[in-house]
């Protein structure tokens, strides 16, 4: 049986998001999967039960979501990169868990292709509403990455960026789709692989007994040892110390959260992705993200038709905020339209940033159904 990730060579493919994602996971090198199925994510868990046997990886249907995400937490303590999916109600089950990756520096990544809510909500339509819970769904002071997809291509190429960025720095990734990314079927064409970076974790270099398994080498992202390599390695979900056993020191306990964030600080740069579209000469922009940024460039595009200097700041990562880029459109425009599918939550951060004499309209949509093109236009019109 193959143990290696697939080969690409360009392969030109019709691909669902969700099938998307798997392609980007298996390249990125992910070898274990554990998930629940739900709608609308269920395709992720499919496509990956047939597709991990092929590479000579593990594929298993959890009980629930609370084991989904023990269980990718073990696997990757193990040395396995790995993954799991849902979508809203499964990902608030996830949440402990999440928490727990983020305290033993554990990297994973977690798929939220998000529908309407809350509870039950809406599990086959469309919606933006877990993006506060990405990043705050857990309780306590925690790092965490929350990326989101926009197309069925970003979301192959989105997936390989969050294993790369899971590994870089030791910390649980969040991937936010939806319904409307994830069941939109597109002819795409993957890059081959040779053209793909991908990124492992970094491993001890030093003997069993020197190393120390949360000790901060400068950049805070600790070498990662695996678990039955010879290594002494303590995890806990306590707060702990450069040993990884539990400690109430003031001392210790200030160093360790503070090098949390120091990590995700120090890679701002890596981290924070954006894409600009006719921002150049903007005098009104659209902030957006996921599949409404898509709607947003064709409503770009028609508005600059009808002499409006319009523009697109699109945002892939989410957290941590890309404030500098936003704050630079904020102040060049007079007014910013946040489009989203829920009641207004990217747009209380663009608000907290906005410094300057810039109108901020919030335009939401959270009946099931998409922002389209004609509705973005048409809030540009009346800027």
């Amino acid at each position: 049986m193959p143990s290696s990730a697939p080969n690409n060579n360009g392969r030109k493919l019709l691909l669902q998001g969700n099938e998307a994602i798997v392609e980007g996971a298996l390249v990125a090198g992910c070898k274990f999967f554990a998930g629940y199925p739900i709608t609308p994510a269920s395709e992720i868990s499919e496509v990956f039960s047939r597709r991990m046997p092929e590479i000579g990886g593990t594929f298993i249907q959890m009980e629930d979501e609370i084991a989904s995400m023990g269980a990718i937490i073990g696997a990757s303590l193990a040395g396995a990169k790995s993954m799991t999916a849902t979508s809203g109600p499964g990902f608030s089950l996830m949440q402990e868990n999440i928490g727990y990756a983020s305290i033993a520096e554990t990297p994973c990544v977690v798929v939220n292709v998000m529908r309407g809510g809350p509870s039950t909500g809406l599990p086959t339509s469309p919606a933006q509403g877990d993006v506060m819970q990405a990043r705050w769904g857990t309780h306590g002071d925690h790092p965490i990455i929350v990326l989101t997809t926009s197309t069925v291509r970003d979301s192959f190429d989105i997936t390989v960026k969050a294993f790369n960025l899971a590994e870089e720095f030791r910390v649980p990734v969040i991937i936010l789709s939806d319904e409307g990314v994830a069941h939109t079927r597109e002819v795409v064409t993957l890059p081959a692989s040779r053209d793909i970076e991908v990124v492992d974790r970094t491993v001890p270099g030093m003997p069993p007994e020197m190393y120390v398994p949360f000790q901060d080498n400068g950049r805070g992202v600790p070498d990662m040892s695996t678990f039955g390599d010879g290594y002494r390695y303590h995890v806990t979900g306590l707060t702990h110390d450069v040993r990884g056993f539990p400690t109430m020191k003031s001392e210790e306990v200030n160093d360790f959260i503070n090098r949390l964030f120091r990590k995700i600080t120090h890679g701002f740069h890596k981290i924070q992705m954006v894409d600009t579209f006719m921002t150049e000469d903007a005098q009104v922009a659209v902030i957006a993200y996921g599949s409404v940024a898509r709607a947003a460039r064709r409503a770009v595009l028609d508005a600059r038709s009808h002499g409006i200097k319009a523009g697109l700041l699109h945002l892939i990562t989410l957290f941590p905020f890309p404030r500098t880029v936003v704050e630079r459109v904020l102040k060049k425009c007079r007014w910013v339209l946040v489009p989203e599918m829920n009641m207004g939550q990217m747009v209380r951060e663009v608000k907290r940033v906005n410094k300057y004499p810039t109108h901020v309209e919030k335009y939401s949509r959270v009946d099931g159904h998409i922002i389209t093109p004609d509705e973005i236009y048409y809030q540009l019109m009346k800027a």
